[in-house]
């Protein structure tokens, strides 16, 4: 039978145990937040981190805790900072502009230049700005993942495929589908590409 004297120390352990689980909960939601934000599959972010899908998939569920050093890898695979999985507070409303000087430039797997303008966590939305260099794009295989995305011809000619449809676009001109919809992007041309990428992390 539990004496009296440990109940107290009992039900502190449990209330540990409790706050350990919601912490992994909210921090695998952040990163997989962040990861559809940001247009990843889970395969891309492991080949950008190094991490295996599986072992993703279980932080992201909230099954798995990450090491310190696991999350300073998921974070530098995103661009931001390892407290920023951890916070999870959503950007200030009053943060009204976004300087050019601020958003960092991140190097996908895949070699594109991705600097993020504004990532809306309440509203589901990341802004993007994507530079792709000649033979390089999202993924080698067509990708699909939750989400909804806009993507904005600011210079030169992407060639964008969605569930077998190669669209061939050039400067101002502009494509919306559902993230569901299985799609490339990818630049054939020997110039740089510069775009604008909308997404939503709903439909």
């Amino acid at each position: 039978m539990e004496s009296a004297a440990n109940t107290p120390l009992i039900s502190e352990v449990e209330n540990f145990a409790d706050a350990a689980a919601t912490a992994l909960t909210a921090i695998g939601l952040r990163i997989k937040e962040i990861r559809l934000a940001r247009g990843m599959t889970l395969q891309t972010l492991s080949d950008a981190s190094g991490l295996s899908p599986s072992m993703l998939s279980l932080v992201e569920r909230g099954r798995a805790s990450p090491s310190i050093g696991s999350l300073v890898v998921i974070a530098s695979a995103f661009g931001v900072t390892m407290s920023d999985l951890v916070a999870g507070d959503p950007t200030p409303e009053e943060k009204l502009v976004v300087r050019s000087s601020e958003p960092k430039a991140i190097e996908t797997a895949q070699h594109v230049i991705r600097r993020v303008l504004r990532e809306d966590r309440s509203r589901g939305l990341s802004v993007a700005v994507n530079e792709y260099a000649p033979n390089t794009g999202n993924a080698d295989q067509p990708v699909t993942h939750d989400g909804f995305e806009y993507g904005y011809i600011l210079e030169g000619q992407l060639t964008v495929t969605v569930e077998g449809t190669s669209y061939v676009l050039d400067a101002g001109d502009l494509i919306s589908y559902s993230s569901r919809r299985p799609h490339r992007i990818w630049n054939y041309s020997e110039a740089r590409v510069r775009t604008l990428w909308l997404n939503l992390s709903r439909e």
